[in-house]
């Protein structure tokens, strides 16, 4: 296997310093907790990712609604500009009209709401050697008080002042050399005992075979309150100081050599939580999906001359529930035991309610669509009082197929929380051969869904999943632990599993895992989903398209071109009695990088770099 580090265009400027250029701009006031906690229910502004704590990416607004959908027109775009175009992943967050939006490369921009008119930009200086694995995206910044905060893919936190872009402070987490990065949106959560409001951010790598960190910061100063490991034995930290092992010290669920000690991948384990959590304030726990172990090659991580079912690398590829107060974990469940195929578990991790048939009781839930094809709906409330260690005693309420064709798994133990493999695991290859048999394995490691958050609507009670069918050819490779290269075992080839799709967007009904409806796409979905009150789902296509479909039975209602690859995230806001729609146009992600057949498919798509704003026609406004 190649590396998969990525080559990237000099810049004198970046390689000198990084960049701010500013307009003068007015002192917008200062965004506090309170409206925070209250974005799912606000309408003027956008100020955490996922639209609100629980990551529902459901909008009260409604004057944009099924019968006058049709009648959106962009109100204004504007470029990223330079050469720096490749994927454009964020979700923008809007506060007293100005939109906050980052881009490739590490860039953020403040571009003025209403007109499109950028007020400043910072660009991130980024040393030659950074290791990212899927493209240089930014998914999104955090913003609390007078500042920013946004990741870089040199491993660090950058504290911008948001009516200036001034930088106030900035921190490295990892050394940047080996494979650490950061490319997901950090949260802004509150410690509900000590009253104290963080920055929450995780680390990511696991390609290149690093341990995944979460960390706690001050949000004033940037300083670290708690970090904690995300794979089993390894410490974390508490003000500064050793705190606890994550799990057991001992960390069972990773193998030993036949001298006692801890096989070489528990050293680079993986189960980076690189994507950006939810908060149940109840409950105060950080609830966050932790990446896949490291390396793929899940020999390296199973006793030798074992069955590789019996071991399960914890706490990697499954949701993690955090006291955010410590960074103690509290609890756990896991989706892929010894993950062999790279499903990871980053992607989101939605807190909603609903009333169980039997009992009547209201049930405080959590759903997670996985890149192993499976819909989790898990018990939260069990979780953060610490069930799962790793799944007994269950927390586990359903779990679902939303895509056909899984090879992996037939289903889950209800009883146990633990898969019913189809003995689909790659083998080791035999006779000194170079690498292993071929197996053929549907979702690949790219997914039944990816990093692309789903969203709930609170109208239908429905999830809906930026889905994609494919699948892969898939065989062990040997491999040798080398600082800053990729860190895999396994080779692949991504292919088709039907030919007149690849993507399919689904509604699923949490309550019986039923998909009500679906819509296929020719090209991979690689973008998020929104819902409204207005009825409608909004999500983006690789082919360049924004869409509107009705929430309720998946008739499309509306679509507009823009030019390039849609692959970030929809959100709506109102400003000045009207309700706008914001997504970013820009093709790139792992698609192009890793996806084989297609990576062929999507060629035809044209790059780009650009931020879209829509509202309806003066005549369609009441």
């Amino acid at each position: 296997m190649q590396s998969i580090r990525l080559t990237l265009r000099p810049s004198l400027l970046a390689a000198l310093l990084a960049t701010t250029f500013c307009m003068p701009a007015m002192a917008s006031k200062p965004v506090s907790w309170d409206d925070i906690l209250n974005d799912d229910k606000t309408t003027g502004d956008v100020l955490s990712y996922g639209l609100g704590l629980k990551a529902q990416r459901y909008s009260p607004l409604s004057k944009v609604n099924t019968r006058n959908v049709d009648a959106l027109v962009p109100a204004w775009s504007f470029s990223f500009g330079g050469e720096k175009q490749r994927g454009q992943e964020a979700q923008a967050l809007v506060h007293d009209g100005v939109i906050y939006v980052t881009a490739s490369y590490s860039r953020i921009f403040a571009i003025d709401a209403r007109s499109g008119k950028r007020l400043w930009e910072y660009e991130a200086r980024l040393p030659d050697d950074i290791r990212p694995c899927c493209d240089v995206v930014n998914r999104g910044a955090a913003i609390y008080g007078d500042k920013l905060y946004f990741g870089t893919l040199d491993a660090a936190i950058v504290a911008l002042n948001k009516d200036t872009g001034k930088v106030v402070w900035r921190k490295k987490f990892g050394d940047h050399k080996v494979g650490y990065t950061m490319t997901g949106a950090p949260f802004i959560i509150k410690d509900q005992q000590s009253g104290r409001v963080l920055l929450v951010h995780g680390s990511s790598g696991d390609e290149f075979g690093v341990v995944g960190w979460l960390f706690a910061r001050d949000p004033d100063t940037g300083e670290e309150v708690w970090a904690r490991p995300m794979v089993e034995g390894h410490v974390g930290r508490l003000n500064g100081k050793e705190s606890t092992p994550t799990g057991d010290k001992d960390a069972p669920s990773w193998p030993r050599d036949k001298d006692g000690n801890l096989v070489d991948a528990w050293n680079h384990g993986g189960g980076a939580p690189w994507q950006t959590a939810s908060f149940d304030s109840e409950k105060n726990t950080i609830v966050i999906g932790a990446g896949n172990p490291a390396p793929w090659n899940t020999w390296h991580r199973t006793k030798e001359g074992d069955d590789p079912r019996n071991w399960d690398s914890l706490f990697t590829s499954g949701q993690a529930y955090v006291d955010a107060s410590t960074g103690e974990l509290k609890g756990f469940f896991q989706h892929t035991p010894n993950d062999a195929w790279d499903f990871s578990g980053n992607n989101s991790i939605v807190l909603f309610e609903y009333k169980d048939a039997q009992t009547g009781k209201q049930v405080k839930a959590s759903a997670h669509a996985d890149r192993n094809g499976f819909f989790f709906v898990t018990d939260r409330d069990k979780l953060s009082s610490g069930a799962g260690y790793p799944n007994k005693p269950t927390a586990l309420i359903g779990a679902w197929p939303f895509v056909e064709g899984i090879t992996w798994a037939s289903g889950f133990d209800l009883k146990t929380g633990r898969p019913i493999e189809k003995n689909n695991r790659p083998q080791l290859p035999q006779d000194g051969a170079e690498k292993g048999d071929s197996i053929f394995v549907s979702p690949p490691f790219l997914g039944g869904t990816n990093w692309m958050p789903m969203s709930y609507s609170q109208q239908t009670g429905l999830f809906y999943i930026p889905a994609n069918h494919w699948a892969m050819d898939y065989w062990t490779e040997k491999l040798t632990y080398k600082a800053g290269s990729a860190y895999l075992g396994q080779g692949f080839r991504i292919k088709r599993l039907f030919d007149d799709h690849v993507g399919t967007l689904r509604a699923i009904d949490p309550k019986t895992g039923k998909i009500v409806w679906q819509h296929k796409e020719k090209f991979p979905l690689w973008a998020g989903t929104m819902t409204t009150a207005g009825g409608l789902l909004f999500t983006g296509t690789s082919d360049g398209f924004v869409k509107a479909f009705d929430a309720k039975n998946g008739k499309e209602l509306w679509k507009f071109q823009t030019g390039s690859g849609v692959v970030s995230v929809p959100i709506t806001w109102e400003m000045d009695g009207e309700q706008y729609i914001g997504i970013q146009s820009g093709y790139g992600g792992a698609v192009p990088l890793w996806g084989g057949d297609m990576a062929d498919l999507t060629k035809q798509v044209t790059q780009g770099g650009s931020m879209w704003v829509f509202k309806l026609a003066r005549s369609a406004r009441k």
